[in-house]
């Protein structure tokens, strides 16, 4: 119990030890049952009396009964006398019986404050009381650190033995516990000094519980945010959408890291920056430690059309490391503009083994059924008869202003970036756009944030490129005209070296006309193209598309092959590239052929020996599809394969 001072109130010999001396303990008011312990004597005052004893106070918290057995006097109401807590019935009544030490010491007892993280910058130096399920154990050079959640908030707490020695080696992540211990400021944030920790069990426990949940439930609902444009093919994902950001508040508030994968163009970067910001404000209005954020959010591009076994191996290793080396838990997964194919299958099964819950949000084209039971949460218009038309850019702003709708103002832009990136013809980008133009985006601006981003992206390759990207895309940027500056420098340098690629491609790019009248370009971009620089084979690839496209006005299909991909483009003709992809696979057995994408975007890998037989094969497939003048493609290509 916390202790503030002593008196020599009671002495019958001043010239005797304190240390000798019996404890008599007066409670602040505000002291609470917790405070009291079996055999300590604590001042009382008597608050009623009846035939069979008197009832008496310690504090305004904690009163109960001085049987008449247990007396050794008369008393009235307001008198003072000395007891010692006996017994605590099964109802939870309080017995005291009377105690009259002829020597003893007053030690006056703060009251803890019952406090969580949004309360500890009010409570400095104070002694105070946390009670919670411990989310991390982490031992320093120094001492161990218990994370401590109370069901809205998570608190570290310093436990210290000799330097580099676990204290408290009996408890466990998901222990239910009680701190007692002092508020202190350490390297930018908040901690609470342990004076003491017990576990908590059995109904106190049971109760503890419920009360965190209850707690939790409240601290992890969604905000309720209007939608920026009314759009009825929206309507149906909102409600998935408000189960994702229930789900990822609640991870933030049991202490589990979370690590997005997105796919590393426009789309995927407009959908995966927003939240990162919207989750990191939440982390750090949950989480008393200042470094929370950088610990348990991590964002990272994958530059391959799906979840590829070498990023879910490194993912799974460094998690498993964490847990090893920090005490944290195995994180939650979120795969944005990626993860719904059956590409992803074994790295999903991979990560089945372990405690990793896997969210996908994505618009293109799925295999439900196949990733069906390894998913947690699956977001896609496809899901609701809809299409690629509704980006995942689109998607996570919504998912964003539902974890923190403070960032409103820094988003009216974004899913505009995100349409124009992919190429989506939905009738809402006309509102889209008009909202962006509403905070001083002009369409040639939106075109250049994607192609600005497009060409960053590239070259930070693996890295998240933070805070670079989220200069570019402008949110969380405290600067505009930063932003305008980095914007208008990599969006020319990109127009650059797309000029200069296509100048060297051009001539290389081979035509004929299939039998259901579309135009087929062909490009070898292993050995008529650049290599390794900006822009990559799908950017080649889709701007030679887009040339051709312009400059013919009718159907064209472009493929721009290397040894062992090609990345597909068509435009006025109905392919389906999943099923193609599918098909290929069933008909040459030995071409190791997988891929995917949107129907009629997307790209392929196959053996390199069987590729002029998996692209002839392709092309003759491309020759019976069905002539569509008014399908067009996204622009989603991979840029790698």
């Amino acid at each position: 119990m916390p202790i503030s001072s002593d008196s020599n109130a009671g002495s019958a010999d001043p010239d005797s030890s304190d240390g000798d001396r019996p404890v008599v303990y007066d409670l602040d008011p505000r002291c609470t049952f917790e405070d009291v312990e079996a055999g300590e004597q604590y001042h009382a005052t008597v608050n009623g009396v009846v035939e069979y004893g008197v009832f008496v106070d310690l504090s305004e918290e904690v009163s109960g009964l001085v049987h008449e057995s247990n007396l050794r006097g008369s008393y009235n109401r307001g008198d003072k006398l000395i007891v010692a807590l006996e017994d605590v019935r099964e109802n939870g009544d309080l017995a005291f019986a009377e105690r009259r030490p002829d020597d003893y010491r007053t030690v006056a007892v703060e009251a803890d404050t019952d406090v969580g993280s949004p309360a500890l910058s009010d409570n400095i130096g104070e002694s105070v009381r946390l009670a919670g399920e411990v989310v991390q154990i982490k031992q320093t050079g120094g001492p161990t650190v218990f994370h401590v959640r109370d069901g809205e908030s998570v608190v570290p707490c310093a436990a210290f033995e000799d330097a580099g020695v676990r204290a408290y080696p009996d408890v466990d992540i998901e222990d239910l516990v009680q701190i007692r211990g002092r508020v202190e400021e350490r390297n930018g944030g908040i901690q609470i000094e342990v004076e003491s920790l017990e576990s908590v069990t059995d109904d106190a426990g049971a109760d503890l519980a419920e009360r965190l949940e209850t707690r939790t439930q409240e601290a992890a609902q969604p905000h309720d945010v209007e939608p920026f444009v009314e759009w009825d093919a929206l309507d149906p994902l909102l409600d998935d959408l408000e189960g994702v950001a229930r789900r990822l508040r609640r991870a933030v508030i049991e202490g589990r890291p979370i690590r997005m994968r997105h796919h590393a163009d426009g789309d995927g970067i407009a959908a995966s920056v927003p939240l990162a910001v919207a989750l990191e404000n939440f982390i750090e209005e949950v989480h008393a430690d200042g470094d929370a954020a950088r610990h348990l959010l991590k964002r990272l591009p994958s530059r391959a059309p799906y979840y590829e076994m070498e990023d879910v191996t490194r993912d799974l290793n460094h998690a498993l490391e964490s847990r090893e080396r920090h005490g944290q838990k195995l994180p939650l997964l979120m795969m944005l503009d990626n993860g719904s194919t059956e590409e992803d299958v074994p790295a999903y099964q991979n990560l089945a083994h372990y405690d990793v819950p896997i969210v996908v949000i994505d618009h293109h084209h799925p295999d439900p059924e196949a990733v069906e039971g390894l998913v947690d949460d699956h977001v896609n218009p496809y899901l609701h008869d809809e299409d690629y038309r509704i980006t995942t850019g689109m998607l996570c702003v919504e998912l964003a202003r539902m974890i923190d709708p403070d960032l409103t103002d820094d988003l009216t832009h974004v899913p505009a970036v995100a349409g124009l990136a992919d190429r989506s013809e939905a009738e809402a980008m006309t509102d889209y756009l008009a909202l962006a133009e509403q905070a001083g985006y002009k369409q040639e601006d939106l075109r250049d944030i994607g192609e600005a981003l497009d060409y960053a992206t590239h070259w930070l390759r693996y890295d998240d490129g933070d805070p670079l990207i989220t200069d570019v895309l402008n949110v969380a940027c405290d600067d505009r005209d930063r932003h305008e500056e980095i914007v208008d420098f990599l969006a020319t340098r990109a127009e650059r070296d797309v000029e200069e690629q296509l100048d060297a491609a051009m001539d290389h790019v081979e035509h004929e006309e299939l039998d259901n009248g579309a135009h087929l370009y062909r490009l070898d971009v292993e050995n008529a193209a650049r290599r390794f620089t900006y822009p990559a084979p799908g950017k080649t690839t889709g701007t030679i598309h887009d040339r051709k496209v312009e400059e013919t006005g009718d159907p064209v299909i472009t493929i721009g092959y290397g040894p062992d991909f090609a990345v597909l483009r068509s435009d006025g003709v109905r392919l389906d590239i999943p099923t193609m992809v599918t098909e290929l696979r069933e008909e040459i057995p030995s071409g190791g052929v997988s891929g995917g994408g949107h129907l009629v975007v997307g790209s392929i890998k196959f053996v390199e020996g069987r590729r002029e037989d998996v692209v002839d094969a392709l092309v003759e497939k491309m020759a019976d599809a069905e002539i569509d003048e008014e399908l067009h493609s996204s622009a989603a290509l991979p840029e790698d394969v």
